[in-house]
């Protein structure tokens, strides 16, 4: 089979290479349409924190069942989305119900060879069922729900004024889910036309981060700050600033995640009373909810997806969307 291999930051290669196998504990799935994530371009350019090289990248997925297990009511050819967190189900997070922190985690894509592939094996538990989906919007089901789970972890109210500081996709996909709780959404970003477009996306009203932009959004509300804030930046400086726009008695959610230390002034977290989220990956909950969305007609994902390209071309068109992201949002390969 051809897989899009990174051979080290850099360099991406087509090989061939032995398919895998199905056995007891995994099953074997085609792809056929695979997200490009801020985690593959992070990975091709040497900035991910938890990856050795090689690497076939790609956990945004569409797959279709090659073979059901014997005994299986799953019919093969049927298309599913995938959850890439595989988790260990003994360890005290996945014990709590949150295997999306499991202790020995692995992630498709990064902790093993993910989905930019002919063939791949996985779990049956980690098919997301899809019915009524189209595969585009099946392979978008997992950026998706990042957002939904954040979104989730703050639980939000109809009450509740909420910033979204980063508009790339994970940015966008907590403000779809936010205004999708009844929250009012406000988008900041230091690109202008990301920004604008993620608020018209997500039906929020956008920012943009300069001297201007920044003042007139203090001035939005009355200079109080922000009930809920969320990070999806991937900027430590960001990530810092943000504390400066939660409101006393607010939350701060930590979507992104950074090598660096991230640090704050402790008087002012006990002045306001904050509360301080980490939200990490999704679990089934969230991915259910996602596909009940796209589904109703909630997620405009025609809107989502603006780039694409074949397995094949990708070894082209990658490392280009990765230093020319104007006008990107969500890149899709296809494998036929």
């Amino acid at each position: 089979m051809e897989a899009l291999v990174c051979v080290r930051p850099g360099e991406l290669r087509l090989e061939r290479r032995n398919p895998p196998k199905a056995d007891a504990s995994r099953l074997l799935v085609r792809p056929r349409r695979v997200g490009v994530c801020g985690t593959d371009y992070h990975i091709f350019e040497g900035k991910h924190p938890y990856l050795q090289y090689p690497r076939v990248m790609g956990h945004e997925l569409a797959v279709e069942l090659v073979e059901a297990p014997a005994g299986s009511r799953l019919p093969a050819e049927r298309i599913f989305a995938v959850n890439p967190y595989i988790s260990c189900g003994k360890c005290v997070a996945c014990r709590r119900g949150k295997p999306n922190c499991c202790t020995t985690i692995s992630v498709l894509g990064v902790h093993e060879d993910g989905g930019m592939a002919g063939l791949l094996a996985i779990p049956a538990a980690n098919l997301i069922a899809v019915d009524g989906l189209s595969m585009d919007q099946a392979a978008t089901v997992e950026f998706l729900a990042i957002g939904a789970h954040a979104v989730r972890r703050a639980a939000l109210s109809s009450e509740d004024r909420v910033l979204v500081v980063g508009a790339g996709p994970i940015g966008l996909g907590v403000a779809l889910f936010a205004r999708l709780s009844g929250a009012t959404v406000t988008v900041l970003d230091r690109d202008g036309d990301r920004t604008a477009s993620a608020g018209s996306i997500a039906g929020a009203t956008p920012f943009v981060a300069d001297d201007t932009g920044l003042a007139a959004l203090a001035a939005s509300i009355g200079n109080e700050g922000f009930d809920v804030v969320f990070d999806a930046t991937g900027s430590p400086a960001a990530m810092e600033k943000g504390f400066d726009h939660v409101a006393h008695g607010g939350r701060y959610v930590l979507v992104s995640v950074v090598r660096e230390t991230i640090t704050f002034q402790d008087p002012d977290f006990h002045r306001k009373e904050m509360t301080l989220l980490g939200s990490r990956n999704a679990t089934t909950e969230d991915f259910e909810q996602v596909v009940s969305a796209i589904r109703g007609g909630a997620v405009p994902v025609d809107r989502l997806i603006t780039h694409r390209t074949q397995l094949g071309s990708a070894v082209r068109d990658l490392p280009r969307w990765a230093s020319e992201k104007h006008g990107l949002i969500k890149a899709m390969i296809e494998i036929d």
